[in-house]
């Protein structure tokens, strides 16, 4: 059996282009980015850059296409996470099928298979982390009556904190986990006070969930608004009580803090959240929920739409 990365798109840019067209555009159908029109809109003949130093001859300009409602040229990239790249879209297809395939993530050595600086792999991979965002909930967790599990976990150092007792000075990160659907949904925190975490557990689980967590006080208030709250008090030794437990989503911690530790090795707070999202992508879109690497590639370009990341807002 032939490998994944031999298709045509992962090497060839025309390729990649035509492979683009058909995940944006599955209808065959291109949109215009400009005006938004579907019709009297055609395809150009491949064109060419001005020369330049590094390429001569100028780069040759695939998947062109003009729309006749409003004049203007567009490729797929155009109003994606793509636009105004200087990678050629096969290294993009790379990127996105590494990042999405390796389980604990990979890191700016993706440098090496785009044959280009640390810091454009960098600024790549998030690019395609953006695309993994999914934002709101389309349907809470815990809907007809289901578990959740809720925890956090505490990693690498806040900017201008000190490293000090307790855990004061680490990103706190909150991650709910639907037992049913196999789901989770990570975010950032500065402070894992009731007040905090309430408008999050409310807004994302469902008021007939059953809510499992550990013996945190500050669970105990907002647990109150769910069907059931159970927990297990981990300074107890105490981790399984029936099915009272937070193993799946201390299981999900384990593969993050692999990733960050071992691949990433160092995270700045305001950089954590993209990072959740590619694991979040993962774990939502694993083996054991029947989507394989190819799926889960063509998955998060699908979301590459008005997600564009320019370098100075991913720098700050």
């Amino acid at each position: 059996m032939a490998s994944v990365l031999s298709e045509p798109y992962f090497h060839d840019e025309a390729a990649a282009f035509t492979a683009l067209e058909v995940i944006l555009w599955p209808d065959g159908r291109p949109t215009c980015p400009h005006c938004g029109a579907l019709d009297r809109i055609n395809r150009l003949a491949t064109q060419r850059t001005k020369p330049s130093k590094k390429h001569p001859e100028g780069r040759p300009v695939y998947g062109l296409w003009k729309c006749y409602h409003c004049k203007g040229q567009f490729t797929a990239r155009k109003g994606t996470v793509f636009e105004s790249s200087h990678l050629r879209l096969n290294q993009w297809f790379q990127v996105a099928y590494l990042l999405c395939s390796s389980k604990k993530g990979i890191s700016s050595e993706l440098a090496r298979t785009l044959g280009c600086t640390v810091n454009t792999a960098w600024f790549a991979s998030h690019r395609v982390r953006e695309a993994m965002r999914t934002g709101e909930l389309a349907v809470p967790f815990g809907t007809d009556g289901g578990i959740v599990e809720s925890d956090e976990t505490f990693i690498g150092r806040r900017k201008g904190f000190p490293k000090g007792s307790a855990f004061h000075h680490k990103m706190k990160v909150l991650t709910l986990i639907d037992r049913d659907s196999g789901k989770a949904k990570s975010t950032v925190f500065t402070d894992l006070s009731t007040e905090d975490i309430a408008p999050l557990l409310r807004k994302n689980i469902a008021r007939e969930a059953r809510l499992i967590t550990d013996e945190g006080a500050h669970y105990k208030p907002v647990g109150r608004e769910f069907s059931k709250h159970d927990f297990v008090s981990h300074k107890q030794k105490e981790y399984v009580r029936g099915d009272i437990y937070t193993n799946t989503v201390e299981g999900y911690f384990s593969v993050f803090k692999r990733g960050m530790k071992g691949i990433y090795q160092h995270c700045s707070e305001r950089h954590l959240h993209r990072y959740l999202a590619e694991f979040d992508f993962r774990y939502n879109n694993r083996v054991a929920l029947g989507v394989h690497d190819q799926d889960r590639a063509t998955t998060a370009l699908r979301g590459i739409v008005g997600k564009r990341l320019t370098y100075r807002d991913s720098s700050v």
